[in-house]
């Protein structure tokens, strides 16, 4: 497969956004846009936390956004465990707080 050719500057300074599109966390519908991580489309959303900790109960989202906490960690299409911070959010996605380790929701 062939890459697309890298814009310039002086390109990117008029270039338009690609077209929104729609994803959900935890049943609410939630617009997303191409090259945004799943952090900064919740955080566009107003969601600041979208993972509870095992042992308390306590709200988490995203603290390095790096990748290297792990406090930012969702279900994602039904996957536990996923960095928001570096996952690309995609048209269709279906996010769900994530609690605990994850592994609830996956019958385990």
């Amino acid at each position: 497969m062939r890459r697309p050719r890298a814009r310039t500057p002086v390109e990117l300074v008029g270039a338009e956004p690609e077209p929104e599109f729609q994803l959900t966390f935890d049943g609410r519908t939630v617009p997303g846009l191409p090259g945004r991580s799943i952090a900064a489309t919740l955080w566009a959303a107003g969601i600041l936390s979208w993972r509870t900790t095992r042992i308390h109960g306590r709200p988490r989202g995203a603290f390095c956004g790096i990748g290297a906490c792990y406090d930012c960690l969702v279900t994602v299409n039904g996957r536990p465990n996923q960095r928001a911070c570096l996952v690309p959010a995609r048209p269709g996605d279906v996010l769900t707080t994530q609690e605990g380790d994850g592994h609830a929701a996956l019958g385990s």
